[in-house]
Order: C-alpha cells, then structure tokens, then sequence
C-alpha cells in the first residue's frame, strides 16, 4: 500500500486574509507620511514598501501516522542596504504572505529604531503545532530550513522565535542548518538554549523592552510607577513577564486576559499566584468564574494600559472609552491607525510596538554578537546594555515626536525608516 499524501496549509478565512492584507496596507501608508516628513522622493518609498524578496516554499512532513502532508512556509526579507535581515519565524494555523510581508517591515523599523545593523526578516509556516506531536514539529522545523537554506545564514538572514515558536525549535534549525553547511553556524538563528550559543536574558527581553518604555513614558506623565494601576491584555511570554516585572516594581496590576477572558481585581492581582496556576499554553482564566471580557478589561480605569494580545484591538469602535492615560504596545499591531488618531487627540501618550517591542531583537543582536566572536556575557551585563539601548531608543523617538509634533507612532517610523533609506541612497538603489 502507498502512503496517503496529503496537502495542507492554505485554509485561512478570508477574514484573515483581509486583516493581514490591511495590516501591510496600514503599515504602507505610515512608511510613506514617514518618508514624506523626511523629504524623501516617491521612488525611496517604491523600494520600502514591499519585502526585496519574499520566497514561498512547500515543506512535505512524515507524520507519525505514516502519510505525508505538505506545508506552506514564507520568509521575506525586507531590506539589506544596512546589513543582513532579521527576524523570527512563526508557526501559525493562520499565517499569511501579506502578514509575513508588514512583519518584515515592522523589523526593519525595530532595528532601525534601536541602531542594530540589521534589516528586516520574517518567516511562517501555515501549521497548527498543538496538534503535532514532538516529533512531527522536529521534521517541520527541519524541513523549512532545507527549503530556505539558500537564502538564510550568519551573514544574510538570521531567524528567530516568534508565535507558537521557542528555543528548542531553534535549535532543531541551527542543528540542520550546521548539517547542510557541514560546519558549526551558531550565529545562523538566535534565541536558542543557553548550552547551544544562546544569551543569557533573551526569554524576557521584550518584556523587558516595554518595561523601560512604560517607565520612561511614566515619567514624561510624572506617574510614579509604584501604585500605578496597570492593565496587561495577554499571558503569553511578553505579557506574563511584563506583569511579573510590573508587580515587583510595585505597581498594581489590576488587569490581566488570555484568550479565555479577563481577569480584573482593582485592589491588584496576585500575579505570582496567576503565574503558577496557568498552563503550558499561558491561559489561566479559565480557572474563575467571575472573568470579564477582552473588551471590558481595555476600558477598565487604569493608568498604564499594555494590549500584549493580538493585532487590532483598540480600534475606532473602542478608542473613546479607552481611560488609561498612557497606552504601550508590547503586542504587533494592537492598534488601529484611527484609533492612534482618536487616542493622540486625547491627549493620551501612545508608545508604538515597533519601539516598546524591540527588545527582543536587541537581545537577540547581542546573542548573534557573542555568537560571532565567540565570548560570551553575563545577564548583568545583557540587561545594562539592552537598558542603555531601550533609553536611549525611547529618548529619540520622544524628542523627535516633539520637535516634528507628530504622534509617537509616526515618530518611531520616521526614526525607524531614516538608517534605510539612508544606506539604500548611499548604495545607489535609488
């Protein structure tokens, strides 16, 4: 008897074809305003707006049950004038090209914005790994390295984790990736275990990240962070650590969500109790009955309001009842351009994601750094440097959004897209 093959990967809703598609076309339209208060010519914006290159490949995997089925995988590299592209990898039963295509874009503003040599990478898998067994995830893992390994390396394009991804997975990659070039390419992916090349603080890093940025615009409001109410949409790695940090920062978190629903106590949540209670996949909610919903818990009275979920959750509808006086992105995209319209004009300070989430990336070019010269750092020393450079990155986003008196988000593109446009106009690409 023959195996069964079987074809997968192309069943997305037409809903989240539409979301990915007006995810590319928002991003789209602040690249050029950012360009256009840069002085730049039509032609810089014809070369940013889309990926250089985008490569779209089929990944056959022997399940466990014997018959072969045949993935989708994506990687986009958006722009190399600076030095190689960079980003993560995503395993998703709901990812997209044109999704694929704006995370490119939004790391090539992350590294911009922190001063990485770096352009913007990101790659996807069409999969659902909660049904695939350990194994199977091993195979797929391998398979998207041999069906991209012409076009990814140390020197070219470096993945990493993203969704539903983690070290392990990485270092499945980097083990293929050292058997195809026959030698040992530490500095091919970050995010990888400690015991393989991998950084000390690189977990927490975003969280991190959206930390300094939260205390940072805490003090342009003049908020002391300590009995601060905060509000944190997700309990994912970003959303858990920044509650975590929160709390022992002194703050009060008075609301948390997971895909289940929302927590919400005013007096403050016990998040070392919420911490040990969730389960593999970070949901905890689903222990109480008295939750809120995702759409109660962004309008609750709070000072610091952190959506660390999903794409488009403060939008036109809900924009007006927002209360928080300071909004931080630690999610991609949680964010409507009409809702950072709504929100700028009442007076609210909104810190972008691709400023407040880039400590990860940060963390991962020190990881690539200590890769390429082969020493390597303590987490003291990590974290004073992702400190120094999440400062410094928040200080020239803020003064530029001053000085240009334009919105935080349009700042962060304009400080995010000079560097490019830059190194592609001195390279003679336009």
């Amino acid at each position: 008897m023959g195996n069964k093959e079987v074809v997968t990967g192309n069943t997305q809703s037409s809903e989240k074809q539409k979301e990915s598609l007006n995810l590319l076309t928002s991003t789209q339209t602040v690249i050029k305003e950012a360009l256009d208060n840069l002085g730049y010519q039509e032609s810089m914006y014809e070369l940013l707006k889309e990926p250089l290159r985008i490569l779209t490949v089929r990944i056959p995997v022997r399940m466990d049950d014997g018959e072969v089925k045949v993935f989708t995988g994506y990687r986009a590299q958006h722009n190399d004038s600076v030095g190689p592209t960079k980003g993560g990898i995503r395993f998703h039963p709901e990812v997209t090209e044109d999704e694929v295509k704006a995370l490119s874009i939004w790391m090539s503003l992350k590294a911009g914005i922190v001063d990485l040599p770096y352009g913007g990478g990101k790659g996807g898998i069409i999969c659902d790994p909660r049904e695939m067994s350990f194994r199977e995830l091993e195979r797929l893992s391998r398979g998207y390295v041999r069906a991209v390994s012409q076009i990814v390396g140390p020197t070219k394009d470096i993945p990493a984790p993203d969704v539903f991804t983690n070290s392990q997975i990485m270092a499945w990659m980097m083990d293929e990736y050292s058997s195809l070039r026959e030698f040992d390419s530490p500095g091919f992916i970050t995010g990888k275990p400690i015991a393989l090349g991998g950084s000390h603080g690189r977990d927490t890093a975003t969280a991190k990240g959206v930390t300094i940025c939260i205390r940072e615009a805490a003090k342009r409001r003049g908020i002391d962070i300590k009995g601060a109410r905060v509000v944190v949409q997700g309990f994912g790695n970003a959303g858990s650590y920044l509650a975590k940090f929160m709390s022992d920062a002194g703050a009060k978190v008075v609301g948390i969500s997971d895909a289940y629903g929302a927590l919400h106590d005013p007096d403050g949540l016990d998040i070392d109790s919420l911490l040990d209670r969730r389960d593999s996949f970070g949901t905890v909610t689903k222990l109480f009955t008295n939750t809120i919903s995702n759409k109660e818990l962004l309008e609750l009275d709070c000072d610091i309001l952190v959506p660390a979920a999903i794409e488009n959750q403060i939008t036109g509808e809900n924009a007006h009842n927002i209360k928080a006086s300071i909004v931080v992105e630690a999610a991609n995209g949680p964010t409507t351009l009409e809702a950072t319209k709504i929100l700028t004009d009442r007076g609210i300070l909104l810190v972008p994601d691709v400023l407040a989430s880039a400590g990860g990336v940060t963390v991962s070019y020190f990881e690539w750094v200590q890769n390429n010269q082969g020493y390597y750092w303590s987490e003291e020393e990590v974290e004073e440097k992702l400190e120094k450079v999440m400062v410094r990155s928040f200080e020239n986003v803020y003064t530029t959004s001053q000085n240009r008196r334009v919105n935080m988000r349009l700042a962060a593109y304009m400080v995010g897209v000079r560097k490019m446009a830059e190194a592609s106009r001195f390279r003679g690409w336009v």
